[in-house]
């Protein structure tokens, strides 16, 4: 009796996990780089090809996934052992739909400008693959932090690219950022022209294209082998 006494105070004295464990920290670093939900998963292609005319629009878009995606993680994570299996897809979609509905209504409320440009989008957050990916693969089997970490740190890989790739198409397709004329006059002078081909979608997959050659350029593991 006093050795599984002694047994059970040993089980109860193991140390919580750190926050901030090595662990927890890959959930934040991962999706940035090896693991990027754009680049290496090939999610979300849709939206980065949309939505990345203009700076302003990428970082909005950003700001909303990073909403959705933290929300819906964490109230699935919470009620992860409530939810029965054959309609959990059903409550995820239920419950991301509803965060899009009030993302919806705070831009129109805010940035009526914004969410005009960026029209239908902003629904179609509702089935983006990356946050429905991550619910199924990870909010339903962990808790609510590393849930929450995960969902920071994809939306943050996600955005990333989205940002990425509009700095290069409204810099080089106008001459501009965040709507600000960057590319000073005295260039059209002496015969610099706007590369109006930047502003279409086909460059935003060729951008998207170039940064993935260069990720894989940088670390050749992630280079699938023939």
């Amino acid at each position: 009796m006093s050795d599984t006494t002694e047994v059970i105070e040993t089980v109860n004295k193991e140390p919580k996990e750190p926050l901030f464990s090595a662990k927890n920290r890959r959930l934040l670093s991962d999706p940035m780089s090896d693991d990027n939900p754009i680049t290496i998963q090939v999610l979300g292609i849709c939206s980065a090809l949309a939505i990345t005319v203009q700076v302003k629009q990428a970082f909005v878009m950003t700001l909303s996934v990073l909403f959705v995606m933290i929300g819906s993680s964490v109230i699935v994570s919470w009620l992860r052992n409530y939810i029965p299996g054959r309609i959990r897809i059903i409550v995820q979609l239920l419950i991301v739909a509803t965060l899009v509905i009030l993302v919806d209504q705070i831009l129109k409320a805010y940035v009526y400008d914004v969410s005009k440009q960026l029209s239908v989008f902003v629904g179609l957050i509702i089935t983006n693959c990356i946050i429905m990916g991550r619910l199924e693969a990870f909010a339903l089997g962990n808790k609510a932090w590393p849930s929450f970490l995960d969902a920071v740190g994809n939306a943050a890989g996600y955005g990333w690219i989205l940002i990425a790739v509009a700095v290069a198409r409204e810099l080089f397709g106008s001459g501009k950022l965040w709507g600000y004329q960057i590319i000073p006059s005295s260039f059209y002078d002496f015969g610099y022209a706007d590369n109006g081909l930047m502003i279409l979608p086909p460059m935003a997959l060729i951008t998207v294209g170039i940064i993935i050659w260069v990720q894989r350029s940088i670390n050749t593991k992630l280079v699938e082998e023939n």
